[in-house]
This record gives C-alpha cells, structure tokens and sequence, in this order.
C-alpha cells in the first residue's frame, strides 16, 4: 500500500480542480465543432488542443522561465502573439489566396465593407455602457468584423488579459456564418431584392492589381499607421500572388508558412485558456457582445446595398452587402446561397467577394485606429 501510495503520490491526480473538468468539457464541444460540423477546423482544432494543455496540471509547456532553467515550450511559442508576429504572418497568407479583383472592378463595394465596421463602434458604446473600459471595448467590438487574426492582434495590444474569450467568440462567430447571417439576410430583404441579378465583373488586368496593392499600402498606412502591420503584410502578400515571378514564395505563403503559423497561433490561443481565466461572467459577457457585433456588422451591410440602390441604376443584389464581415470566403459563399436559394439562375459569389476583401481592408483599419486611440501605453 505504501508503495501504490507514493506511486500515486508522484501523478498529478491531486492536482485537477473542478474548473479544469468544465473546460475539459469546452474543449470537447470545440472539438466537436470542428471535427463533426466542419466549423473552422483549422483554427479550432488547435485552440481547443491548446486549452486541454492549459487546464491539465502540466510541466515545461507554460512555466516561466527561473534562473537558469528555461520557460515552458509555449513560453516561447506564444512570444509569436506577444510579439505581434503571428497575425500579421497570417495577413499575408490571406493576401497571397485572395483576388482583388472584384473590388478593383467595382469599387462602390468598399462601401457595403465600410458599412459592416458600424457593427464594431457601436459594440463599443454597449461594452462600456455595461462596465468595460474603453481599451477593453475596442478589442472586444472588432469581433463584429469576423476576423480572427484582426480580434487576436488588437486584443494583444488593448487587452491581453481577454484574449482567449475575445478569440474564441471571433473564431465561433466566423465557424457559424452560414447559420448566422442568413436569418438576418432573409428578414432585411424582400424575395424580389433577394432575385436581383448583377452585370458580369469585368476582367481586371495584372497591372491594376499591382497598382491597386501598392497604392493601399501606401494610403492607409499615411491614414492609420497603427494599421501598417497588418494591411502592410496583406498587401505583401497580395504582391507575391500577382506579380507572376515569385510563384515559390506565393504558394509557400499559400501554404506552408500560413498553415504552420496557423498551427502556433491556435494552440497559443487554446494555451491561455485557463479555468480561471474563462470561467466567470466577463466571458459570457464578451460572447455575448460578439455576437451582437456580428449580428449588427451583417445587418448595416445588407441595408448599407439597400440604400445605395436607392440613387443607382446598377442595382446591387443586398444580399451581397453581408459580405462586408472579412470572413474571407465563407461570407461570400453565404451570399452565393443565399442568392441561389431566391433563384437557382443568380451567380453572386464574385460578386460578393468585393465587399468581403473590402470588410478585411476595412477592419485591419479599424483596429489601428483603436490602437492609435485607446492603447494604454
């Protein structure tokens, strides 16, 4: 007996809290949500790895570094957050699989992604009305714009001590697009705006798709330096897709590089997960405004095509206008259903990727203005 009794006493059993049992749960239903329903898999299959490590009484993957022995593994790993380095990476993967071509061809669609970063201010004025800090409002509002690297950099910047629940609602709420932004398309919409059918893109040459990542580049970074990192790496990225002589470092950014970091940033997420870090109302709360962000972010863009169709004669399909979230595709995807659903002839899928690039834009924007206005530092 006393030797079961100092085996025992060498295992970790003792260690376990109930706090770590209920976020063993979490994780399950993470899990369950990438692998079963497909609901990005690749972000959330990590995160949730990454939160089993954090609520299992572990050693050597998020100690501290003492003296002379070493940090944990993820001491290391989540200097990529810390740093700022891992969002940005994954900007520039997003450029290098995105076409601009869309919102090149038609650029009013800049307006449908301006439009859905109104659903980001006004989550601002509800975090504070009900006790957040402004710094606090601002990481937690960009959830609107459904962009999970957006969400995980600016909350690195104004409120590192949220952002797991700010990350994990910015993840949920993209992985739930197709169930959630429907419902809201189909209520601001009739059945004959839901069938407008639009004129075919025209073909938008290599020399403007060059211009157009330079001249972005260079515009916003003058507006919102704050915002360099981000639209700086997106734009980089866009340039190795178009330029047509770097196609090995295209598709590593494509690839490799996007789908590694991709891997570092999850679990880095999933790591900062801790029981006592989640468990309490201040997540609720934040879930909660993330999706009213989102809810409204879809909504002003629907409406936002609704009344610019008032004063065009090139009718917009405003189904389109909830592209304007940077889900970069699955919103986009969403309006073709959409479409096809009111009339099985309507092809919106191009269509809507001009608002969908112009929301990623438009938040990567958004989020170096919180920064240059609400930093603490």
């Amino acid at each position: 007996m006393d030797a079961l009794a100092e085996l025992f006493a060498l295992t970790a059993f003792t260690e376990v809290t109930w706090r770590m049992v209920v976020m063993w749960g979490v994780v399950v239903v993470l899990l369950y949500l990438a692998i079963a329903k497909n609901f990005e898999p690749l972000l959330l299959v990590p995160i949730a790895f990454g939160a089993l490590l954090a609520n299992l009484p572990t050693q050597g993957v998020v100690n501290l570094p003492e003296g002379d022995h070493p940090g944990g593994l993820f001491y290391y790993i989540q200097q990529g957050i810390h740093l700022e380095l891992f969002p940005p990476i994954i900007f520039m993967g997003v450029g290098a699989l995105t076409d601009f071509g869309p919102v090149i061809a038609n650029p009013r669609t800049f307006l449908l992604g301006a439009a859905a970063q109104f659903g980001v201010f006004a989550t601002v004025i509800g975090a504070t009305i009900i006790g957040f800090s402004m710094s606090e409002a601002g990481a937690i509002s960009i959830i609107g714009g459904a962009d999970g690297p957006t969400s995980i950099f600016l909350a690195n910047a104004l409120a590192p001590e949220l952002l797991a629940p700010i990350a994990v609602a910015a993840y949920s709420y993209m992985a739930l697009v197709p169930l959630l932004q429907p419902p809201i398309m189909r209520a601001l919409t009739t059945e004959h705006e839901r069938k407008i059918k639009m004129t075919s893109l025209r073909q938008v040459g290599r020399v403007e798709k060059l211009a157009f990542a330079l001249i972005v580049t260079v515009i916003v970074i003058l507006l919102v330096p704050a915002a360099s990192p981000l639209v700086g790496m997106l734009m980089l990225g866009n340039l190795l897709r178009e330029c047509g002589v770097v196609e090995r470092l295209s598709k590593a950014a494509q690839n490799e590089i996007i789908n590694a970091v991709t891997i570092f940033l999850g679990t880095s997420v999933g790591i900062t997960m801790t029981g006592e870090r989640f468990l309490n109302i201040e997540t609720l709360a934040i879930l909660a405004l993330g999706i009213v962000a989102f809810g409204i972010s879809t909504a002003c863009g629907v409406l936002m095509a609704k009344g610019m169709n008032l004063f065009s004669r090139q009718k917009i399909n405003p189904l389109i206008g909830s592209a304007g979230v940077s889900a970069v595709p699955m919103a986009a995807r969403v309006s073709q259903v959409e479409g096809v659903r009111a009339d099985p002839s309507n092809f919106l899928l191009m269509h809507a990727m001009g608002p969908n690039v112009a929301g990623v834009i438009g938040t990567a924007v958004v989020a170096g203005y919180f920064i240059a206005t609400l930093s603490p530092g």
